[in-house]
């Protein structure tokens, strides 16, 4: 084969390659939401239909819905926090931690996620309201309306909240911050549902 012709054939992929894009960059990093305290592993647990919790899907607006970390700039203004990208989405990130803070405060068998088979009569659910860092107040804010059943066929509802002030509005700040307010928020449904 001569230069020529390898040349010929090897032309269109070298230029087809300068073309194709996968993406943007990755991030440097990505957030995820640690549980201040983990059940060990082998730990056993065993509970009936009626002492279980399961915890099904929450719900999250848009601006949360999203793999990014919002700022309320002003009452009406909202923007994402540059380089802060969550591993996942928070409302199932939060979801899990509030899993795990249960499992580890109490007795109960905890069921993470949406199992048909599971025959837990308490279920706990809810909207996670705010997410992120608040420009205005140099904090993060965590608020999540929580729902469980309540007596009969009632529901019960209660808002939880947890502000974490004079954080400084960078990635490596507000992190660790919406970290330890998830944790305060978690703690505090864990106590509502013992």
């Amino acid at each position: 084969m001569t230069k020529h012709f390898k040349f010929a054939i090897l032309a269109p992929a070298l230029l087809l390659g300068g073309c194709l894009s996968f993406g943007s960059e990755p991030p440097e990093s990505l957030l995820t939401l640690t549980p201040t305290a983990s059940a060990p592993a082998g730990a056993d647990a065993s509970s009936s239909a009626g002492t279980a919790i399961a915890l099904t899907e929450f719900e999250a607006p848009s601006a949360l819905d999203v793999t990014r970390v919002p700022v309320q700039i002003t009452d009406t203004e909202l923007a994402y926090l540059q380089d802060a990208v969550w591993v996942e989405k928070p409302a199932r990130l939060f979801r899990r931690l509030i899993a795990e803070t249960i499992r580890t405060r109490s007795n109960r068998v905890v069921i993470d996620g949406d199992d048909p088979g599971a025959l837990a009569e308490n279920r706990l659910t809810g909207t996670l309201r705010q997410f992120g860092y608040d420009a205005r107040t140099s904090s993060v804010v965590v608020v999540f309306d929580a729902v469980r059943p309540g007596e009969g066929s009632a529901m019960t509802t209660r808002r939880f909240e947890a502000v974490v002030p004079g954080v400084a509005a960078d990635v490596a700040s507000v992190g660790p911050a919406l970290n330890r307010a998830a944790n305060d928020v978690a703690a505090q449904v864990a106590d509502w549902v013992q």
